[in-house]
């Protein structure tokens, strides 16, 4: 098997340590089985379930003002994404202000799932995470819990890849099990990055090195080559990763984070609202 990294270490790729998400497209309208699969998986990998031509407008939008800031490279096609000198992950206020891509997350099919898997009226976050990503990075492991725990416990999770993502350009990569490790969910994962009381120990993640929470806790890691349309959700208290983006044509990986719950749950203020405060000073809590 290939070998696999992410923040430069390797995947243990043995077949019971590293293996592939499983669709969960059988359940889709059933609401209930959904919710059972979520318990028993952590996650819910749904084959092309979102509108494509909206995904495309969604890309070419975030494509264009990359191209206006430089940060493309100019001797491809706006649309190839591509830039070689691109090695960090960036993230601009204006990306996420977007037409489409706001469209795309916060109406038609995405709220259509939501309210299924809830079975109730769902509130997104107003804050969207815009994932440009160039070759040779990617994300630690972490849970998301400790950048927004402070409203709903029924809080989920969308990733949205706007393009194909096979594995070599940085798919996302979730560890089966983790959210019922609950020696590692009562310390990491109960902590706030913006609370300097719980935060002493931990940063946001809680390691770069993938191999290192398996051999402690177990689990399995699991990924897939994403097709545009693909959707993936998970719990706050999931696992998860990015894989280095290798792509051979220095392809920029761009993808959504975005999260879902309940309209009646409280919502983390730091998510919510026209502008909203995010991490910083107004978020502190000491």
């Amino acid at each position: 098997m290939k070998q696999w990294t992410s923040c430069g270490y390797q995947f243990n790729t043995h077949s019971d340590r590293f293996g592939e998400l499983r669709s969960s497209n059988d359940i889709l309208k059933d609401g209930r089985a959904l919710r059972d699969r979520m318990k028993e998986d952590g996650y819910l990998l749904l084959r092309g379930i979102l509108d494509k031509d909206l995904i495309l407008k969604a890309r070419h939008e975030l494509l264009l003002k990359m191209a206006v800031n430089n940060q493309i490279d100019d001797d491809y096609l706006i649309g190839e994404g591509v830039n070689p000198s691109l090695k960090t992950e960036i993230d601009r206020t204006s990306y996420r202000e977007g037409r489409a891509v706001r469209q795309l997350v916060h109406q038609g099919k995405m709220t259509e799932f939501y309210e299924i898997f809830f079975g109730k009226k769902v509130q997104a976050f107003d804050f969207i995470w815009v994932r440009i990503v160039g070759v040779g990075v990617s994300t630690g492991c972490h849970y998301d819990w400790v950048y927004m725990g402070r409203g709903s416990k029924n809080l989920h999770t969308s990733w949205t890849p706007l393009a194909n993502v096979p594995k070599v350009e940085g798919s996302l990569a979730i560890l089966r099990g983790s959210h019922k490790f609950g020696g590692l969910i009562n310390t990491y994962g109960s902590i706030d990055v913006d609370d300097d009381k719980t935060n002493k120990k931990y940063g946001g993640w809680y390691t770069q090195n993938p191999v290192e929470v398996q051999e402690k806790f177990g689990g399995k890691w699991l990924t897939t080559d994403f097709k545009m349309g693909d959707l993936i959700v998970f719990s706050m208290h999931t696992m998860h990763c990015s894989l280095d983006n290798k792509s051979t044509n220095n392809r920029i990986r761009l993808s959504l984070d975005t999260r879902y719950q309940p309209a009646d749950d409280e919502a983390d203020e730091r998510w919510i609202g026209g502008t909203p405060i995010a991490h910083g000073a107004e978020a502190k809590r000491r």
